[in-house]
This record gives C-alpha cells, sequence and structure tokens, in this order.
C-alpha cells in the first residue's frame, strides 16, 4: 500500500511540472477498469458513475469492444479522409436511420460537431442574405470550449475569460416563450438547443419548448440544432432525447460524440439534406475524424446497444425509484431530474465536497453547477451496481452537511 501511495504521488507531481494547469484534478490516479469498476493503483475498486464524463458507455474493457480494437488496429488505424474505408459508410448509414436524417459527418469531439454545425448555420444563412447570421442559444447552455461553441454558451462563467467572441448570438432563458419568439428573426441562422442541458445541471427541454423551436426555425428559415453530445445515442433509453417525445420532434442538424466509439475519440454531424446542402466540397473538414478504428468500434457499439437498450430502460426506472426514495427521506435532495442514464440530483446547497465523501466510499461521481450531483452510468450498470451506488449516496445525504468554510 505504502508502495502504492509514493507512485501515485509521483504520477501527481510529475502532471504538476509539465502538464498545463486547467484541471482541478482529485488525488486519484487510476490503473484499469472492468465493467462498471475502475481501480487505482493500489487495487481498491470505486464504482464508475461518471463513465469519463459520459463517453465510456460500454464501462471498461468490454470483451467484445477489446476484440474488435485488438483486430482492426492490426489491420488500419488510420487513413485520412483521401481515400475510402469499410466502416464509415455503414455507420453514417446507422446514425441516419436511427436519427432519422439523411447525412453524416464524422469529427473527433463534441466542441468539433458544434464548430461543423455552426460552420453549417452560417453557410445556409449566407445562401439566403448576407444579415442572416444570427444564432440563438439559451441560457445556462454548455456547448463545448472552444470560441465557437463558447459563443453559444450560455454560462457567463465559462465565456468572460475569453471575450470578445463571436458575434451575432443571442440567449433567451428556458421557458420564457415570448422572449424566444421575440428574439427569432429573418437574420436568425439557427437555434442551437441542448435537448438535455448538462454541464447546465441536467435540465430535460419541455417538449413544448422543442416544438416551439422547431416551428419558428421553419418560419424563418433557420437551421434547428440539438446538441445530444451528452444526452444522445442511448443514454436516455432511446437513440436520441429529442426520440423521447412523440411524435418525435425532427432537428434539422444534430451533433454526438460521447458514448459512440467506447473512449476512442469520435464526434459527429448528422443532418437533412436542407441542412447538408449549405456545405459544398473544401468547405470543411477533419483530419482524424471517421477513421477506421473508431468507426468499426461504433459500429460494434451500435450492435450491442440495441441488445442494451431494454435492460437500460429497467434499470433506468430501479435508479430513479431509489434515488426518489432517497430524496423523500433526506430534506437537503431538492430534486431527481434526468432520463435514462442520465440524472441530477439537486442538493440545496453547494456541494462538491460530496465527491471526495464518494470516493472515499468507493463511488466515483461528480458535481455540475455547484449543487447537482450528476451521474452518467455505463449502459451495462445492473440493479445490484444501483443498490451499491443508493447505499452510498444515502450515507452522503444523511451526513446533511454543506462545506465547511
Amino acid at each position: 500500500m505504502e508502495q502504492a501511495v509514493t507512485a501515485a504521488q509521483a504520477v501527481m507531481d510529475l502532471e504538476k511540472a509539465y502538464l498545463l494547469q486547467n484541471y482541478a484534478r482529485y488525488p486519484l490516479v487510476l490503473k484499469r477498469g472492468k465493467g462498471c469498476w475502475l481501480y487505482d493503483l493500489s487495487g481498491r475498486r470505486y464504482l464508475d458513475l461518471i463513465s469519463g464524463i459520459g463517453v465510456n458507455s460500454l464501462g471498461h474493457a468490454h470483451p467484445r469492444i477489446v476484440r474488435v480494437m485488438k483486430e482492426q488496429m492490426s489491420l488500419l488505424i488510420h487513413s485520412s479522409n483521401l481515400y475510402y474505408h469499410e466502416y464509415q459508410g455503414p455507420l453514417a448509414k446507422k446514425l441516419c436511420e436511427t436519427s432519422g436524417l439523411q447525412r453524416a459527418f464524422f469529427c473527433n469531439s463534441g466542441t468539433e460537431a458544434v464548430e461543423g454545425a455552426i460552420k453549417m448555420a452560417h453557410a445556409h444563412g449566407r445562401k439566403t442574405s448576407p444579415d442572416k447570421h444570427e444564432i440563438l442559444s439559451l441560457e445556462n447552455s454548455f456547448h463545448g470550449r472552444s470560441v465557437g461553441a463558447l459563443s453559444i454558451t450560455g454560462q457567463p462563467k465559462y465565456r468572460s475569460d475569453f471575450e470578445p467572441l463571436m458575434p451575432g448570438v443571442k440567449f433567451v432563458p428556458m421557458g420564457d416563450q415570448t422572449a424566444f419568439e421575440a428574439a427569432v428573426t429573418d437574420r436568425t441562422a439557427a437555434i442551437f438547443v441542448e435537448t438535455i442541458q448538462g454541464e447546465g445541471g441536467v435540465y430535460p427541454m419541455p417538449a413544448e419548448w422543442l416544438r416551439k423551436a422547431r416551428a419558428l426555425a421553419d418560419r424563418h428559415n433557420a437551421l434547428l440544432v440539438f446538441d445530444e453530445i451528452q444526452c444522445g445515442i442511448g443514454r436516455p433509453g432511446t437513440h436520441f432525447a429529442y426520440q423521447l417525445h412523440q411524435p418525435a420532434i425532427l432537428p434539422d442538424v444534430v451533433t454526438m460524440a460521447k458514448p459512440i466509439a467506447c473512449g476512442l475519440p469520435l464526434g459527429a454531424i448528422v443532418c437533412n439534406e436542407r441542412a447538408a446542402a449549405s456545405i459544398a466540397p473544401g468547405m470543411h473538414g477533419t483530419t482524424f475524424g471517421g477513421g477506421a478504428l473508431a468507426c468499426r468500434v461504433a459500429l460494434e457499439f451500435y450492435d450491442i446497444l440495441e441488445e442494451l437498450l431494454p435492460q437500460m430502460r429497467r434499470v433506468s426506472a430501479y435508479l430513479f425509484d431509489g434515488l426518489k426514495a432517497l430524496k423523500d427521506k433526506y430534506s437537503i435532495v431538492k430534486e431527481v431530474r434526468g432520463f435514462g442514464l442520465m440524472i441530477g440530483v439537486e442538493i440545496e446547497f453547494q456541494c462538491r465536497h460530496f465527491v471526495k465523501q464518494g470516493m472515499a466510499d468507493g463511488l466515483l461521481f461528480n458535481v455540475t453547477h455547484d449543487n447537482v450531483v450528476r451521474m452518467l452510468p455505463p449502459y451495462i450498470i445492473t440493479e445490484k451496481e444501483v443498490d451499491r451506488a443508493l447505499k452510498g449516496l444515502g450515507k452522503i445525504f444523511r451526513s446533511g452537511r454543506p462545506a465547511e468554510g
């Protein structure tokens, strides 16, 4: 144990000496993972309820994913988009069929997908009028950390250090239909909406709001863009969160990334023909996006997802029932929100210290928006692991104390 502690400290010290200090990391050095569990250098295990912020969708070392990765790595990892390979086309077909849209573009991350969607919006608007360049977004939203993505992120704490940002962006509060209608004009090129706000505290977007967004986009010839980078591809218990509402509210563009390649970098823009027509050859591209390894893994993920969805819906209902029971028991819990395996538990005070309490008890989750315990567990989580999570969370909620100082 002492040797492991020394090794962990050496890892942390080396990072502090040479890495840009832009992450407030927790003092935990991870060694390996198996299923829903992670292990540190000493061999202690932790129930992973955050899955790499929604990335490790099938947990760790899933046997089918490991087999496909090993096989493909011995054949072809990357070839660039100068040439074809066997897996982009089938994956694009799968994304289009499950989304209800017609065209796909592959990139490396959610932020890149948002950047591509912004370019698509501007190009769409420019075809109509030089003045049609405005983008409407929501307060409390989060779309990424590049300059373009930050420009449409409705949280000043992420934006203020980098202003001035991209002009022509309007923000409206969620739920204010009057402000929404007034903000969308013929100058609007696109409306960007997270169907479930993640970083902003796990707030599902009401169906009537999404339907209003669709109607306003149609009225003013704007693209409706749904950001499903955190909430999409299975996590809500459906392929996409906009499919939770029936009839489904179809966007013009949907951005996605986190879970699709089970830990490998892969993002995508999927759109209808109207939006796709705004991007001609040479207008957009990527070096790494859509490589053979990532696309083949994503295809395997999709096959496994189809088998998992019924289990995910069952386990999700079990988890929400358990969390609502904790809410009834502990007054510090204000609300339990989310869909599927995207959960936010709002606490009546700032609760970032809960993360360290969880780690001490072998649970990994995070806190977003200062007072929301966020959980994005792997899709393979079972009722037995949910019981372990609920027991640990109950212990934390029972302590019921704000952080000192």
